[in-house]
């Protein structure tokens, strides 16, 4: 079967399995939805439910894209803004901004985005510098510092728990993730910065295909390498700081959703970053459904039920690949 059909059944069965999964996601609940609506379940669906399926769709999308970039930097499956340290320092940032209650409401800006791109900026920046060596990322030290740099950035958000006791309920929504805030406010807030780093990403498909031969190659066919990856760097942190300024610090998605669209098409950029975007939408939905009605009344955070999964599968990745680490 060739490469293209693949894709275009791939992009099918994604969208089958993203409107099927928010149909059953807007019906599930303490309050069954059940047509026609009267005006109590109305609110419920407008008001709460539908935001919050459009925001998981949104977070995951924006983490497997983001997982896609810092793969194709790496040129290794193993990269994910989780294990980089990446959500941990926008998580960060973002409670930085909630708690100090700076208001950027004057300039049009939100300040949870733009504390936690600063955030992400920051550990990304430390683990890619810290990951290379003699020019080149070199797995074994990138892992190490990733899980490093996101260790400190945890520990000083802990730290601002232990300080701001009387803030541990947001607090700790950064830290275990989940969307039992999502409203509509926080779909306007992510939606520019989202809309167009995907758009931007989408525009490095080529650029991405050519940095998976290698740098020195791609140098040779005309691509400015370290420039090419700056701008990695700076529009994976774009993603993952809004992702994490609305719904907390969410592991494996970035991870898990590239490598299964990956086994499927294959390598190439241009189908895997759109691809990529709906598997992890599509897997983060269904990791939200399950969290808020697997023990209902009792919501559990989706960050905490994403590392039961993407944990293990870390670990067949890491353990399929031990010999790159040699």
């Amino acid at each position: 079967m060739k490469v293209i059909t693949k894709y275009r059944l791939l992009m099918v069965g994604l969208i089958l399995g993203v409107v099927l999964t928010g149909l059953v996601a807007m019906s599930l609940g303490p309050v069954p939805i059940r047509f026609p609506l009267d005006s109590f379940q109305s609110k419920i669906l407008f008001d709460l439910r539908l935001p919050r399926i459009l925001l998981a769709l949104m977070v995951g999308a924006a983490l497997a894209v983001a997982g896609v970039l810092f793969q194709g930097l790496f040129r290794n499956p193993l990269a994910d803004p989780y294990i980089l340290g990446t959500s941990s320092g926008a998580a960060l940032g973002a409670t930085i901004a909630v708690l100090s209650g700076i208001n950027l409401q004057s300039l049009g800006l939100s300040a949870r985005p733009l504390f936690a791109f600063g955030g992400a900026l920051l550990a990304t920046a430390l683990v890619y510098y810290l990951g290379r060596m003699r020019k080149r990322p070199v797995l074994t030290i990138m892992l190490l510092a990733g899980i490093a740099v996101g260790a400190f950035f945890s520990a000083l958000t802990s730290l601002l728990l232990f300080f701001r006791q009387e803030e541990m309920a947001k607090i700790m929504f950064w830290m275990m993730g989940g969307f039992s805030y999502a409203r509509w406010a926080e779909v306007r807030i992510v939606l520019p910065y989202l809309g167009g780093a995907f758009l931007y990403s989408w525009s490095l498909a080529r650029q991405l295909n050519l940095l998976l031969l290698g740098e020195e190659k791609a140098h040779q066919l005309g691509l400015a390498v370290e420039q090419f990856q700056r701008r990695i760097v700076i529009t994976a942190s774009v993603l993952v700081a809004a992702a994490v300024s609305v719904s907390g610090a969410i592991g494996f998605i970035g991870m898990v959703a590239p490598h299964i669209v990956r086994l499927l098409i294959g390598p190439d950029h241009r189908s895997l970053l759109p691809a990529s975007a709906l598997a992890g939408g599509l897997l983060l939905l269904l990791a939200d459904t399950l969290a808020r009605t697997l023990l209902s009344p009792v919501e559990l955070p989706v960050g905490v039920l994403t590392s039961f999964i993407g944990g293990p599968f870390f670990l067949y990745l890491l353990h399929k690949g031990r010999s790159a680490l040699d």
